[in-house]
C-alpha cells in the first residue's frame, strides 16, 4: 500500500529515483545535490532581487516625503506659504527687524565718517 502511494507521489523531472532499490548510487546523490544547490541559488538570486527592487521603491518614497517637508518648512520659515494651524514660524520679518535695529546705527556711523 505504501509503495502504491509513494509511485503516486509526483516526481522530479531532473533525476528518475528507482522506488524498486533500497540505496541511491553516488552519481544520483550527487545529481539531486547539485540540482538543490542550483535551485537555492535561484531562490536566493530572485528573492534578492525582490527585496533590493522593494527597498529602492521605499528609499524613494522616504527621501521624497522628507524633502517636500523639508522645503515646505523652508518655505513658511520665508513667509511664502502662510502659517499652518495658525503656528507662525516666519523668521523673515524678525530677520529685517533685528537688522533694522542693530545693523542700522552701526552702518550710518561708518556712512558719516
Amino acid at each position: 500500500m505504501i509503495k502504491q502511494f509513494v509511485k503516486s507521489l509526483p516526481t522530479s523531472d531532473f533525476v528518475k529515483i528507482n522506488l524498486d532499490t533500497q540505496y541511491y548510487t553516488k552519481n544520483e546523490v550527487d545529481a539531486l545535490i547539485n540540482y538543490a544547490v542550483a535551485q537555492a541559488r535561484e531562490i536566493d538570486e530572485a528573492s534578492m532581487a525582490k527585496h533590493n527592487r522593494d527597498a529602492t521603491v521605499i528609499s524613494m518614497i522616504l527621501g521624497f516625503t522628507t524633502l517636500a517637508l523639508f522645503v515646505d518648512g523652508l518655505l513658511r520659515m520665508l513667509g511664502i506659504i502662510p502659517p499652518f494651524m495658525h503656528l507662525d514660524v516666519n523668521i523673515l520679518e524678525k530677520v529685517v527687524n533685528r537688522v533694522e535695529v542693530d545693523l542700522a546705527p552701526i552702518l550710518q556711523k561708518i556712512a558719516g565718517r
